[in-house]
């Protein structure tokens, strides 16, 4: 026996976690139950209540608000290591459960990073990496300063807690910044950019495990709608591939430096002539929708991913199994129950794959998600056929223009 495979066997003999924890109910949480099921682990979920996506997917599903100290330390004490479904666990309490043992994966000191932006932007400049012009500011008044030195318009945003265009505002003139007024009602800080001029959204996700292992997916072009995440295409077509990788390597960079665990998600304006092709946008560290493609167009999906990562396991790899891969998110419309179309969905799209959250249905609200992989020269058939099955689920018929 050579001594690689001495070296196998000792790898495989090491203990690992088997029970999961997942805190929070949402889609995220469902979508890692069918490949714990695969990899033979133990996925507990943390739900905010028996109506959230989550709950009737795993057979190990409690209830209680991340929020809530006592809830999340019972819950900690039945698994052997605890992940994440969304970024709004407070601080104080993910480094409680550190203090007493618990694995917590991503660790709170990186975790910080994703949950709060004025944090997050301060150590990007510390690595070096490209950032927007921006400032932390305490009042209106420092808001128009700051648009009168790096011109209008500007984006504020509060630092914490806002998602899918929430908390986030953008000022065109210095009569608009009073319109920030309310949110120095709850924060001392408010995060001010410059509003980046970009030819379109990137992101570049990554996983990375504990013990140091880092794997990339391609970068995707990611659409937004009203500030919530439309379409994404995989690869980015017609990117310069030296931009690709620079955003591949920042990626890899954030998450080495900032002891990431599990999926990151670098959020990225393409700046074609800027600097270096592209400035950060923001991070996510979790699964993210823009990684969705991944489930049916890669090798190794992120739900899959982030599970290896936090417990440690070996990654698997990142490559994609078609040329090309994307992604249509389907909100609330006029249809109540969705299921109700899934004939129809299925019936004309027999290649897309649908992915349903099991939400009940609210205007704008995230429903689920459909997937069309093939190839590079059938990317509009891909596009017009996903977002055909996307609007037969929301709406009853296959006319994207509703």
């Amino acid at each position: 026996m050579t001594s690689d495979s001495n070296d196998v066997l000792s790898a495989s003999a090491q203990p690992f976690p088997r029970r999961v924890g997942v805190i929070g109910g949402g889609q995220l949480a469902r979508m890692m139950c069918p490949p714990a099921v695969e990899l033979g682990l133990e996925l507990h979920i943390l739900a905010e209540g028996p109506d959230v996506s989550a709950a009737s997917a795993s057979a190990f599903t409690s209830f209680g608000a991340g929020t809530d100290r006592e809830a999340v330390r019972a819950f900690a004490a039945e698994v052997d290591v605890v992940t994440f479904d969304h970024e709004h666990v407070p601080q104080e309490i993910l480094r409680a459960l550190e203090a007493e043992g618990v694995s917590v994966q991503p660790p709170a000191a990186a975790l910080l990073y994703a949950q709060d932006k004025l944090a997050m932007r301060r150590r990007m400049e510390e690595l070096g990496l490209p950032n927007p012009a921006w400032a932390a500011v305490s009042s209106v008044e420092e808001i128009t300063a700051f648009g009168e030195r790096t011109g209008w318009p500007l984006v504020v945003k509060t630092p914490r807690g806002g998602y899918d265009g929430k908390g986030v505002l953008f000022v065109r003139s210095a009569a608009e910044a009073s319109e920030a007024a309310p949110w120095f009602e709850d924060f001392d800080e408010l995060l001010v950019e410059e509003g980046v001029t970009f030819s379109r959204e990137l992101s570049a996700l990554v996983a990375r495990r504990p013990s140091g292992q880092i794997e990339a997916w391609d970068v995707a072009h990611t659409i937004q709608t009203n500030g919530v995440c439309d379409e994404v295409i995989v690869p980015a077509q017609n990117l310069d591939p030296s931009v690709a990788q620079r955003a591949q390597e920042t990626a890899r960079t954030i998450a080495a430096e900032l002891g990431v665990t599990g999926v990151l998600a670098v959020e990225l304006f393409e700046t074609p002539g800027r600097g270096e092709g592209f400035v950060i946008n923001e991070l996510a560290m979790r699964p993210h929708n823009t990684g969705h493609w991944s489930m049916d167009g890669a090798r190794t999906g992120q739900f899959e991913q982030h599970l290896r990562a936090v417990a440690d396991l070996p990654l698997g790899s990142p490559e994609r199994v078609c040329d090309v891969a994307v992604m249509k998110n389907y909100l609330g419309g006029t249809v109540e129950d969705t299921y109700s179309q899934l004939p129809a969905a299925l019936q004309q799209a027999p290649t897309v794959k649908v992915h349903h959250y099991g939400k009940a249905v609210r205007p704008g609200r995230k429903i689920g998600h459909v997937n069309a992989i093939g190839r590079a020269a059938d990317l509009e058939s891909l596009l017009a056929q996903a977002r055909q099955t996307a609007s037969v689920l929301a709406f009853g018929t296959a006319d994207p223009a509703l």
